[in-house]
């Protein structure tokens, strides 16, 4: 049985993640890194493509826990299992933060009364392809070896295992106050094992470090624990050795159940730079924001004209997108995509995203990077020649290219943020007239030919009466300022032609739809933080206020949100967690708890 988006928790080590079911059993876990074929690839097929279950022997096959809760400020997951028998245990889910190997570690801690738990283990390397050999060494270990990759599998005493239909199984029983662990360790099949680390030490360690950093953060407004929450999950898919974020730690959950929309998003995307940097910095996590903006730096440095959209998590530019015929897909929705094609389009809007990231990170007070300013300007020589051509747009359409109105919005805001450095460091050297000239003729192209005056809105592209959520973010980023009656009627036409039951869509996917995909998609949820901010910056507060609090109970039980919700169905779709959700979520809260707007954004 396919258990639901929101059904699942994450932990992670800084370097990968795992998802770990209401019902025991972690289903996704890519290793080394979160870009990594995956040894439990269960989320995206079935059981025989890998998963390890933990639960109570007498649970049904889609028993679930009574109850979880993250550890306060942290990534370690504490499930509890209360049986008919008045039994109560705990499992334990984490990964300790890692300078090498990587760990996941299971503990078993009795509660209440003697309960006897089951451990199910299937490794299948390669996204769930490849059955590996698996041999005892020892009498509570075993190996597992398939080509380059290797595990360990470890128990403690004197839990015993056995080999069952190519899956490694234990039955034990815990007293009150017991503590039974399980560690499973990644490492190159070529390498030496990897040191033993005892679980219960590293248990402590893991919550001591992840309560280190989320007690840095600064925020106090309204909301702080969904923030908080928010921020941990952002801190959790952030690739520490380059300090690159993935968009989300799967791929190919659906946007439609049983549709096509499936995409890998464990890779690092330019127009997240913007709203993750002014999330952190904006909550005081200075170390994080650095280390994004070198990332950032370092990716997109070279010919202007080869700026990718995305890179991988450490800087890779080689993305190539492929199907995986072996999986059935989540739920039935197929194909199985690793990779993302989309690598390849040329999207303008992400030449101003990176130059209103680097704009706010020096106006926050992030020291410059001397050759930042200078890549900047390469940027700018060509975005200048190129703003006119047509693109992909933010959404990565499939069908033909377009003059997407936010392309040329965020073109605008390139030269503006240019032009605004100059203003403000006369050592910056630059040509600030020409920079000019650019922003008045890109305003007054888009305010032409982007604004359709009958319905008083902004539209999709060019020639178009499709409607794009992304035009709620023209206020935001001072194209038009928030009481302009053409942004309060985009604000109004967003809400009513795009709506879904209070959250808003993209854009229409009825009909022939700019995406050249079929099927539909959810309401996506980054669009629908976008609303809430735009309501509140164009004076409706209320709604503003109730439309963030409808979002927050989109929330699963752990305070995590995939990319979209279906509202009729009332479950979440798409990849999960999701990086844009959640930096939607953080940047609303502080705009709704900060009188002045947004703390970090520029005025």
């Amino acid at each position: 049985m396919t258990q639901r988006i929101e059904d699942y928790a994450l932990i992670g080590d800084l370097m990968t993640c795992g998802l770990v079911g209401r019902d025991g059993s972690v289903d996704w876990l890519c290793l080394p890194r979160f870009d990594s074929a995956a040894c439990f690839a269960a989320l995206l097929g079935d059981r025989e493509n890998g998963h390890w279950r933990i639960a109570p022997a007498d649970a049904a096959e889609d028993g679930q826990c009574t109850r979880r809760a993250y550890v306060d400020g942290t990534l370690v997951l504490e499930s509890h299992w209360d049986t008919g028998d008045g039994g109560s245990v705990k499992v334990i889910d984490f990964m300790p933060q890692r300078d090498a190997a990587p760990d996941l570690m299971r503990i078993v801690e009795g509660v209440s009364g003697r309960v006897t738990m089951r451990s199910t283990l299937r490794l299948r390397f390669d996204y769930g392809h490849v059955v590996p050999w698996v041999r005892r060494c020892g009498g509570n270990e075993r190996v597992a070896v398939a080509g380059p990759d290797s595990a360990w599998f470890r128990s403690e005493p004197p839990v015993r295992t056995w080999g069952q239909a190519k899956s490694t199984r234990s039955e034990f029983t815990v007293a009150p106050g017991e503590r039974v662990a399980f560690v499973l360790t990644w490492h190159p099949s070529h390498h030496p094992r990897p040191e033993l680390i005892d679980p219960h030490e590293a248990l402590e360690q893991t919550v001591a470090d992840w309560r280190d950093w989320s007690d840095q953060c600064r925020y106090e407004g309204p909301y702080r624990e969904a923030v908080t929450r928010s921020l941990v999950t952002l801190k959790a898919l952030t690739y520490a050795p380059t300090g690159g974020i993935a968009a989300a730690a799967t791929t190919s959950l659906p946007e439609e159940i049983g549709g096509v929309r499936n995409w890998d998003y464990r890779f690092c995307w330019l127009r997240d730079a913007t709203l993750t940097l002014g999330s952190l910095l904006s909550t005081g996590f200075l170390d994080e924001a650095r280390a994004w903006r070198e990332w950032l730096l370092r990716a997109i440095a070279g010919d202007p004209a080869d700026l990718q959209i995305m890179y991988g998590i450490g800087g890779e530019r080689r993305i190539p997108e492929a199907e995986l015929p072996w999986l059935r897909g989540y739920a039935g929705s197929a194909p199985v995509r690793v990779g993302n094609a989309a690598v390849d389009q040329l999207q303008l809007d992400v030449y101003g995203e990176v130059l209103d990231s680097l704009f706010l990170a020096r106006s926050a007070g992030l020291p410059a990077e001397r050759h930042g300013w200078r890549i900047q300007l390469a940027l700018l020589d060509f975005l200048e020649q190129n703003w006119q051509r047509p693109d992909e747009g933010l959404w990565e359409v499939r069908g033909p290219r377009r003059h997407f109105v936010h392309s040329k919005v965020m073109a605008w805001v390139a030269a503006d943020r240019a032009v605004r450095t100059l203003e403000g460091d006369p050592s910056q050297h630059g040509d600030m007239e020409r920079f000019r000239a650019m922003r008045d003729a890109v305003h007054a192209d888009v305010c032409e030919k982007g604004y359709d005056p009958d319905r008083n809105t902004f539209t999709q592209y060019y020639g178009s009466r499709e409607l794009d959520a992304a035009t709620l973010l023209i206020p935001r980023v001072g194209f038009l300022p928030p009481d302009d009656p053409r942004v309060i009627g985009t604000v109004d036409a967003v809400h009513a032609g795009l709506g879904s039951s209070g959250l808003v869509r993209r854009y229409s996917t009825e009909g022939p739809s700019v995406d050249g995909m079929p099927g539909a998609e959810g309401a996506f949820l980054a669009c629908s933080f976008w609303l809430a901010d735009a309501l509140h910056m164009t004076g409706r507060e209320k709604e503003a206020r109730e439309l963030f609090e409808r979002l927050l109970t989109v929330r699963n039980d752990v305070g995590l949100l995939a990319e979209e919700y279906d509202p009729a169905a009332g479950r979440q779709l798409g990849n999960f967690p999701q990086a844009f959700s959640h930096i939607g979520l953080v940047n609303t809260a502080l705009t709704l708890g900060f009188d002045g707007g947004h703390p970090a954004r520029p005025r």
